[in-house]
């Protein structure tokens, strides 16, 4: 059977396909697409929340129905992933065989760094490391037998790049970039193939405004094709790499290394040596694109042809404590006492003996203390830093074990003593550090990844995982710690590798010594490398410096008004992982892959393929092509959108917003005082259509760059009929240009039908990232209320209402209109980096108003600033000053202490003599 494209379809029949976490989201689409393509499938699901709580059948057994349903061929575990074998003993009791596993089940637990509990963060690994391994190595004798197998794992974007408030899940994420390499290297004799995706999926940005089309491309259909074609037999040969895949962009991600900085390695390098030529290491003109380690023979010989390094500044750590883990011998102890040779006091942290490095210290004149401890007792360790000189100033997490084992015979204590010691320990020491270095707003945090990690390597599963999740924890903390002037590094080093003297000179025995990475540590930990300073991956030894980063293929983007197809993937793969044609990147955050996706949103099979300009306009088209645009649509008229309500949708509305059931005029459509909140005078324009479009007025505009600033309403006609057809028009106000950003400000004028009467007139402001430089007024007009920022008063609030949402609130504001499921679904929400679907803005926004009707009575208009993020069952809190005719106010999440509205202000009707 072929397909449009006219190749084969890609079919998988006779094999059993294992999908972890299928119970809905992209686990239920991967476990759908292979049993309609002829496999057996095992569909997964513990069935419990996605934070990893509770359990059930449910969720398994429906997808199971469905497909037998359709004529497929499946069966339903419940296991939670960390009983890996127990889900691969299923395969092989219902179908006799295990050809495809898909490592999907996921949770999250955000939480910011300093709130963190081991429970989130060991509950996090246990899911997604734990049971990823758990379930590869159960099935990994039954690939080696039949001389086939086919995995996937699952990273993310938090993962490659560190996310904000995802110290674990980061971790968790990039350890599946090391240990599927790992697998990769392994298996590649036994046609067993291991590749790792990271699906782009929602953003934090599009808490309040996200077009339908958007949503669309978000859809786990966009991934299962790459998927497809990474598991079919056909692919012999592309194992171990990552895809960024979603919304019809695919591209390939690889390592990119610089050339880096080469130094003679003798007693001239030192720290000061490495800042002058640090401009070289991070200088990818020449770069190398390697699968492992550096060559570190061919290195040092040129290294030792350098004349000695040049005399140079001398950096000190006077008044600074540091903390080395691992401290007693090898490169810890190196770094110990180097730290005490610049003048720092020293903390020795050892399982085994720390003491010999402290008296080593002692003996030529530094200070240091020991700590005989593991590293997962973090707190001991920087509990004996505050008790000896206290503070801490200087973490190096260096300590670690090996166990190394080919994957077939690795047993689980091996991979968690590896784990547990590398990344449980390197978090457990930063976790205890940190509430110090956020109080003096100091630290500086040296983290020990290995090219094992970033490459994978034989028979070091447990140890690449550890190591990469060491880089993903890292790249996650430096966000957090910015702003605290916490810095946070990774280095790979290549040191006491103790070759054998008989075939090496000795002066190059010599020169892979451990003193020869420590002046990089001990450059990373002072307050002279320039900026970027935070959240970069090194690899270090033998004098010399390089970095390391992500280097992103130009990829495909499909046209995203057809369905993607396996086959339609597969015609398209040589340029999914071309490098070289001149539209390769870099990507360095969490958003880059969402931009990838924005850029595909018009991208449609049908659309003429214009040429465009420098700014994404016609060819020819510049800044003045932007500004006739943006007069072009202050003129266009909306032909005018339909919405008709009655006293059903205003009890609903009034619901939504928090109405209880003793609110009898808000609920009860015969009491005397039966009204509509003035508030709900934002749905009538909900999904009116408006005769512009963003991308028109602004130059790279992306929906995921967007976020909704502001919301103006005035209302026009009083009382507010409790039922009525309105027709709206929405109108582009104005185009603001900040630069780097656009803002757009859209206005709607909602008329009764039937009178012809203005009933309302809205204005929300939207600001999008990436969208300004294209000539327009750098400051907005001024238009009264509807632009005032309202100043709260120095005085304590006259009034202050709290109000408890529920855990319903955003369910039922849903039925007044809003059709984003980033408010209902958890699957959706949880991609979008939120452990439930939050509240849209303007259903608080609708609590605040409540609270300003009830305390001060009906107001003619209301202007608030979005600024925070609210979940279903938080509570609010508006805070009011009455000045004059005006309540000014301000809303916080109780549980928080966050405000989700601020700025803001109302103009009451009649001062305040009409209240609920």
């Amino acid at each position: 059977m072929g397909d449009s494209y006219g190749l084969k379809q890609l079919r998988y029949d006779g094999q059993t396909v294992v999908v972890t976490g299928a119970g809905g989201g992209l686990g239920k689409a991967y476990a759908t697409f292979f049993a309609s393509r002829g496999a057996n499938v095992v569909v997964n699901d513990l069935g419990g929340s996605f934070k990893g709580e509770g359990g059930g059948s449910a969720a398994a057994d429906v997808v199971v129905s469905e497909i037998k349903q359709a004529g497929g061929k499946a069966v339903a575990n419940y296991d939670s992933v960390e009983n890996g074998d127990a889900i691969i003993k299923t395969a092989i009791d219902s179908f006799g065989r295990i050809d495809v596993l898909i490592n999907n089940a996921g949770i999250l637990r955000d939480i910011s760094f300093k709130n963190m509990k081991d429970q989130d963060w060991d509950l996090i690994m246990k899911v997604h490391v734990v049971g990823a391994y758990k379930c590869a190595r159960a099935a990994w004798p039954y690939f080696r037998k039949q001389k086939y197998g086919r995995v996937i794992n699952t990273a993310s974007a938090a993962g490659l790049f560190g996310a904000f408030g995802q110290c674990n899940y980061s971790a968790a994420k990039l350890a599946q970039i090391g240990f599927t390499e790992t697998l990769a290297k392994e298996g590649l004799k036994y046609n067993i193939i291991c590749n790792v995706i990271a699906p782009i999926a929602a953003s934090r940005m599009t808490a309040t405004i996200m077009p339908p089309e958007v949503l669309d491309a978000l859809r786990p259909e966009w991934v299962v094709p790459l998927v497809a074609v990474l598991t079919h037999s056909s692919n012999e040969s592309e194992t171990g790499s990552i895809f960024e895949v979603g919304g019809g962009h695919m591209a390939k991600l690889r390592w990119e290394r610089a050339k880096g900085a080469l130094l003679r390695a003798d007693d001239s390098f030192t720290p000061g040596a490495l800042l002058n030529k640090w401009g070289a290491v991070g200088d990818f003109s020449e770069p190398s694109y390697p699968t492992g380690v550096a060559n570190f023979m061919e290195l040092l010989e040129d290294a030792q042809r350098l004349p000695a390094n040049l005399p140079s500044e001398n950096i000190d750590y006077n008044g600074k404590v540091a903390l080395v883990t691992g401290g007693g011998a090898g490169l810890g102890r190196i770094y110990c006492l180097q730290f005490a040779k610049y003048g720092a006091k020293v903390v020795v942290n050892d399982l085994m003996n720390p003491d010999d490095v402290v008296q080593e210290i002692q003996k030529m004149g530094g200070q240091a203390v020991g700590v005989k401890a593991s590293a997962e007792d973090g707190e001991a360790c920087v509990k004996a830093a505050i008790d000896a000189y206290g503070r801490i100033d200087i973490i190096v997490n260096n300590a670690g074990i090996l166990r190394d084992k080919a994957f077939a015979n690795m047993d689980d204590k091996q991979f968690h003593q590896v784990l547990d010691v590398h990344l449980r320990g390197t978090y457990k020491v930063a976790k205890a550090a940190w509430p110090y270095m956020l109080k003096q707003k100091y630290g500086r945090i040296v983290n020990t990844t290995s090219t094992s990690g970033i490459y994978g390597n034989f028979g070091q599963a447990n140890y690449a995982a550890a190591k990469c999740g060491i880089l993903g924890f890292s790249r996650a903390l430096a966000r957090e710690g910015a702003k605290y002037n916490i810095k946070v590094n990774t280095i790979a080093p290549n040191a006491g590798t103790n070759m054998t003297r008989s075939i090496m000179p000795e002066e190059m025995v010599q020169a892979f010594k451990p003193d020869y990475v420590a002046p990089c540590v001990l450059l990373l930990c002072s307050d002279k490398v320039p900026e970027p300073a935070t959240g970069r991956l090194f690899e270090v030894g033998s004098g010399w410096v390089g970095e390391t980063r992500w280097q992103r293929s130009g990829g495909v983007a499909f046209p995203i008004d057809i369905p993607l197809t396996p086959e339609a993937v597969k015609e398209k793969w040589a340029t999914i992982l071309n490098f070289d044609d001149g539209r390769a990147d870099h990507p360095s955050d969490p958003t880059a892959g969402t931009e990838k996706i924005m850029a595909n949103m018009e991208n449609r099979s049908k659309a003429e393929k214009k040429g465009k300009g420098a700014y994404g306009l016609a060819d020819g088209a510049e800044k003045g092509g932007f500004l006739a645009a943006i007069e072009k649509a202050k003129n266009a008229k909306a032909d005018g959108t339909e919405f008709s309500y009655d006293e059903r949708d205003v009890i609903l509305y009034n619901l939504g917003v928090g109405a209880k059931r003793t609110d009898l005029p808000l609920v009860f459509e015969n009491d005397d005082n039966f009204q509509v909140l003035p508030t709900f005078g934002v749905v009538p324009t909900f999904n009116a259509v408006a005769p512009f479009s963003m991308g028109e007025v602004v130059p790279n505009f992306s929906p995921m760059m967007l976020l909704h600033g502001e919301q103006y309403l005035e209302i026009r006609s009083f009382p507010i009929p409790t039922e009525a057809v309105t027709v709206s028009y929405p109108t582009l106000v104005e185009a603001v240009d900040k630069g780097n950003a656009g803002i757009i400000v859209t206005g709607s004028t909602t008329k009764d039908k039937k009178t012809g009467k203005d009933l309302f007139y809205n204005e929300s402001t939207v600001f999008i990232r990436g969208s300004g430089g294209f000539g327009g007024p750098a400051k907005g007009s001024d238009r009264g209320p509807a632009t005032r920022v309202y100043k709260m008063p120095s005085r304590a609030p006259d009034a202050v209402v709290e109000e408890q949402t529920t855990e319903e609130q955003a369910a039922v504001y849903r039925l007044s209109g809003d059709r984003n499921p980033l408010h209902i679904d958890p699957e959706f929400s949880k991609v979008g980096g939120f452990k439930t679907p939050i509240l849209h803005g303007l259903c608080f926004f609708g609590f605040a108003g409540k609270a300003v009707v009830k305390q001060y009575g009906m107001f003619r208009n209301i202007k608030v600033r979005f600024a925070g993020v609210v979940l279903p069952g938080q509570t609010l809190v508006t805070e009011m000053w009455k000045e004059g005719n005006v309540v000014i106010f301000q809303t916080k999440v109780k549980e928080t202490g966050k405000l989700c509205i601020a700025g803001a202000g109302a103009e009451l009707v009649d001062s305040g003599k009409s209240k609920l």
